[in-house]
């Protein structure tokens, strides 16, 4: 593996340790400013889905650091600072995946295609490693057929995960474009919103990081083929 394995090992250390660190500054920051309304995560999370006429969905109160929407069950999961917080990143974590569940439930294509790579992607994730280890072991037994062979197929499923982190994107993206969408119709002020903004801007960057750190992966596996 070498220099470039090392070399990239650190490169997508520093992408994720820059975003992480990135997004607990603006949520620590923003966690602490309340909002004019004095409603909570929770609250605002039911007045949104009462605005689309969307209804059965539970909003319960998870550990900390559980934040998402279940489309198995339909449910939505926040943590105790955004269920009964009343900041603005308590409002923002909360219509952020109120913004799932409004996708859900106007099946939105991008979350179904995602919903439906998901047992796909764990596959891939827990097994390429595997795959790749096996190539590299064959190679030094002077199996080469047999050592591309398994190389492409961990790279093969590495892209699977590749696609899962790509098309997560625009699902996020939109999930937060539908929260600061409702916030505004709701009222709250522009300082507020823009606030809840740089929250959304700031979770989405660890998305962002996700599928770079991915992407120069999968562009490693194929130089390990070509070589």
């Amino acid at each position: 593996m070498g220099m470039g394995y090392l070399t990239l090992i650190i490169l997508t250390t520093v992408i994720g340790l820059g975003a992480q660190t990135y997004v607990n500054g603006q949520i620590n920051k923003y966690s602490h400013v309340p909002t004019s309304s004095g409603m909570t995560g929770q609250q605002a999370a039911l007045s949104m889905l009462a605005f689309h006429g969307i209804g059965g969905v539970p909003i319960t109160q998870g550990g900390n650091g559980q934040d998402f929407f279940d489309p198995r069950t339909n449910s939505i999961t926040i943590d105790p600072n955004a269920y009964g917080g009343r900041s603005i990143t308590a409002l923002a974590t909360a219509c952020h995946e109120v913004g799932h569940a409004c996708q859900y439930a106007q099946g939105y294509w991008l979350m179904k295609m995602r919903s439906t790579l998901v047992p796909v992607a764990n596959l891939a994730s827990n097994s390429w490693m595997l795959f790749l280890i096996v190539g590299f072991v064959l190679y030094s037994m002077g199996s080469i057929t047999g050592g591309n062979m398994m190389i492409n197929v961990a790279i093969a499923l590495y892209a699977v995960a590749v696609l899962f982190h790509i098309v997560t994107l625009p699902v996020e993206f939109d999930a937060s474009r539908r929260a600061m969408n409702y916030l505004e119709t709701a009222g709250l002020p522009a300082s507020e919103r823009a606030g809840a903004f740089s929250v959304l801007r700031a979770c989405a960057l660890t998305y962002v990081a996700a599928a770079l750190v991915s992407i120069l992966q999968l562009v490693w596996l194929l130089g390990q083929r070509n070589n």
